[in-house]
């Protein structure tokens, strides 16, 4: 790709935003990294400097270094050479930051999506609620965990009852 066209394009930070945001996850690669949730900010300077900023999913995640050299690498091919990539900790990611588009795509994936996480901004959970995680490829509820280590770190194996098939169920925090 070549550079940005215009002094106006080069300072874009929703055009960085969109670029930056359509790098797929190294793990899961039906979902972008703001499909995910991941991408938390793109700031860029008067002199054209960018910054990307990024959250793992969980403390540790091996796929950032990944992440991170492919977002610069989509950012270089679109003409913006002076960028970086910075780790974000603070907020800590939550399951809640995965878009709708992105809860699609990890159904249709074969991935059961996360549900909803006691959040500490809605008070005390008086009773914990349970519901089944639903089977990504039959939509059953009568599923079981296998094992609370999946593929990933972020996932964990199950086994629908009704169609025998075991899948991945993306946990959530």
């Amino acid at each position: 790709m070549s550079a940005p066209s215009s002094a106006a394009a080069r300072f874009d930070a929703a055009r960085v935003r969109e670029v930056a945001g359509g790098v797929p996850d190294p793990e899961i690669p039906v979902l972008t990294i703001a499909d995910l949730g991941i991408l938390r900010g793109v700031h860029v300077r008067p002199d054209g400097h960018v910054r990307v900023e990024i959250t793992p999913t969980y403390s540790g995640c091996p796929a950032m270094e990944a992440i991170r050299a492919d977002v610069l690498e989509r950012l270089r091919e679109h003409g913006w050479d002076d960028a970086e990539v910075a780790l974000v900790l603070a907020p800590a990611w939550t399951t809640h930051w995965i878009t709708p588009v992105g809860r699609r795509k990890l159904r249709e994936y074969g991935v059961a999506p996360p549900g909803p996480a006691a959040r500490a901004d809605t008070g005390p959970v008086l009773v914990p609620l349970t519901r089944p995680v639903r089977c990504p490829r039959c939509d059953s509820p009568r599923t079981r965990e296998l094992s609370r280590f999946g593929s990933t770190a972020c996932k964990s194996l199950w086994a629908c009852a009704d169609c025998l098939e075991p899948f991945d169920h993306f946990k959530a925090l």
